[in-house]
Order: structure tokens, then sequence, then C-alpha cells
């Protein structure tokens, strides 16, 4: 297995700069995530670590050997794309084997790896098929069963489970983190669905406008976002975000919320610490839609104007402050559309009104 090193990797496709400054590290037998919404840069990031696109600027290296200018066949890597990309004419035996015929291993040493991988994804029953026999999920079995026979120490994932159904890509993947920890090599995965991101990364990097926003374990940029783009990309269903201004009365600090129908006031835990709350600062006061629950002395009214249930959980729509607001509630405890119900807040988040800097101390 080897690290990932990247220093102050830039890219840019004429005079259109692409990404900026990456400064990146991935340890050794790591499952890092890039995450981000498209066009975020992720996908072109990926495809430099590979060797596919050359660099505007900076270094990658893998572990102590820079690889800034190798072409990717010397990189000692494999790469399952989005597409599956397998030969059609040939069976699923004949696409696993196929680049180690090329690089022109000994034919029992093929054999042994094809079995092999087979063994892990479970597609000796699908050998002797050809791709168009195969469903989408097994297709992209053999797309990593053609990644693994190579015996690499780094693995780049693109987007694979984007042409999947709901059910086959959780289920791959599961399959794809299985396979990371039986390998050991270090994987880099590239997603926009942050759930795909919250569940395999060791170590995410949320990326947007060709910057890396924020970097480490995926609960902890969950529980502590540095801005409010990472607060309301990472988490799903997104976080609610209103805007207040600060108050302080009786040695209690509160955030008031304007709208229509009055002022809402919400205390801010005595135990969360936060910068800089002078008297009526402006904020961007950030609520997880499970951070609320029912409470008869709740602190916010909350009229059900749309309710989706989910079996365990329920959605209720409505309106804080004149913006969208979402509350995830048990969904065995029903709410009608159009019944007003009232919620105390269990934890909330602030960020600065311009910047949209986190001011959580």
């Amino acid at each position: 297995m080897v690290g990932v090193t990247l220093r102050g990797v830039s890219k840019s496709f004429g005079q259109t700069p692409v990404l900026h400054d990456i400064n990146a590290q991935v340890p050794a037998g790591a499952f890092a995530v890039l995450v981000g919404p498209s066009g975020c840069g992720k996908s072109t990031l990926l495809r430099l670590i590979a060797g596919l696109e050359e660099v505007s600027g900076g270094r990658i290296m893998f572990g102590e050997r820079d690889v800034t200018d190798l072409p990717p066949r010397d990189r000692d890597l494999a790469m399952v794309f989005q597409s599956y990309a397998l030969y059609p004419h040939m069976t699923v035996r004949q696409n696993l084997a196929f680049g180690l015929e090329l690089r022109k291993e000994d034919p029992a040493v093929i054999r042994e790896r094809v079995d092999e991988a087979a063994g892990m994804l479970g597609l000796e029953p699908l050998l002797d098929r050809h791709p168009r026999a195969l469903s989408g999920g097994q297709r992209q079995r053999v797309a990593m069963g053609r990644a693994i026979v190579r015996r690499s120490s780094l693995f780049l994932f693109d987007e694979p489970l984007s042409n999947l159904d709901p059910a086959l890509r959780n289920q791959v993947r599961v399959d794809i983190r299985r396979l990371h920890d039986k390998l050991g090599a270090t994987s880099v995965y590239v997603t926009h669905d942050q759930v795909e991101a919250m569940t395999l990364a060791d170590r995410l990097f949320v990326l947007e406008g060709g910057h890396i926003q924020q970097s480490g374990a995926p609960l902890e940029i969950y529980e502590r976002p540095a801005n409010r783009f990472v607060a309301g990309f990472v988490g799903s269903p997104a976080m609610n975000f209103v805007d207040a201004r600060v108050s302080h009365d009786q040695g209690t600090t509160t955030l008031r919320v304007s709208d229509d129908d009055g002022t809402t006031a919400i205390a801010v835990p005595s135990e969360a610490r936060f910068e800089d709350l002078a008297e009526g600062r402006p904020v961007c006061l950030g609520i997880r839609p499970h951070d609320v629950a029912p409470a008869a002395d709740g602190a916010l009214t909350l009229r059900a104007e749309l309710v989706e249930t989910l079996g365990p959980d329920a959605h209720v729509h409505g309106q804080l402050g004149g913006q969208p607001f979402i509350a995830c509630l048990a969904g065995s405890r029903p709410v009608d559309r159009g019944s007003t119900i009232t919620l105390a807040v269990t934890d909330l988040h602030l960020f600065d009104a311009d910047s949209g800097v986190s001011l959580r101390a």
C-alpha cells in the first residue's frame, strides 16, 4: 500500500482554472472520498492522480515517489470507472484476464488471480457469460475484479455507482468497502452523493469551486462543519438555514428569528461555545432536521405544509423565518398535514452572515 500526497496541485483548461492550490494527504491504507457538487473539480483531481490529465502546477507523490510526470502505466494503480468499460465481445473471465495478458503475465498466474478475484466478488457462476447477460451490479463487480487482478497499491473509483438503481447502489457500496478492507490497499473514491461519502470514507475531502473546503473524519465534518457550504452539503436531509440576530437577556444568549408571524427566540445552549456573539449581530442559524424534537414548551412553531412518511422517519416541511424548514421526526408519531407542532432545538450551528464561516469556538 502507498499513501498519496498532493502539494499545491492546480489545474487549468486553457484560461479557465478548475483546481486551486490543492494540498491533501491520504495515509497509506486509508479509504479517502472526494465529495462535492457537479463541477467542483473532484473528477478532475482524480484524473490528475491517475495521470490521465497533466497538472498545471504542484506535485503528486505516491509515498516518497514523485509521480507528477509519470504516465498512468508507470503509477501502479487500478481505476474503476462509472461506465464499467467492459469489452462486450469477451466473457467475464476474458475481461478479468485481459489486462494481465497484455502485460504478458504467466498463464498460471493469470488463472490464479482471476479465480481469486472471482471468489472475492462472487463472480464464479458468471465467468463464462458476456457483459450483455449481466445486471448493472454484476457488471460493476466485473469492473472491480479487473482492477483487483492487477494487485495495485492504489485503487481509484470515479463515481462507480452512478449508473445503478438505489438497491444495487447500496449493495455494491458495501461490496466496495469490504473489498478495500480485505485488500488493504489505499483507495480514493469520487462521488457527488454525500451518503456514499459518509458511509465509505475514513477521510473525507469536501470540494467546492476547485478548493478543498474541509477535510477530516466524516463524523467530525458532520458535527463541526467549517462553513455554511459544508454544513449544507454534508447531511441528509440538508441542514436548515435561517437569518437571525443575537440577543442577550438576563445572562441568556438567544437567537431571534423574525417572520410574518412575529419573532421566535431560540436559546443558545449554555454548553455551546461560539465566537463573538455581540448584541444585535446578524448570523446565519443552522439547524439539522434531526436536531429538533416535539416538545410542548418548544421554541419553534412549525405548520406542517407537507409530510413525507418514510417508515421509521417522517419529514415534516414548513417554514421558519420565511425560509423552508424540514423537521425529521419519528414515523411512529404521525403529523397531519396542515397541523401545527412545537419543537425544541437540541443542537444548533452558527455561521457568519457574510462569509459563511462557522462561529463555533
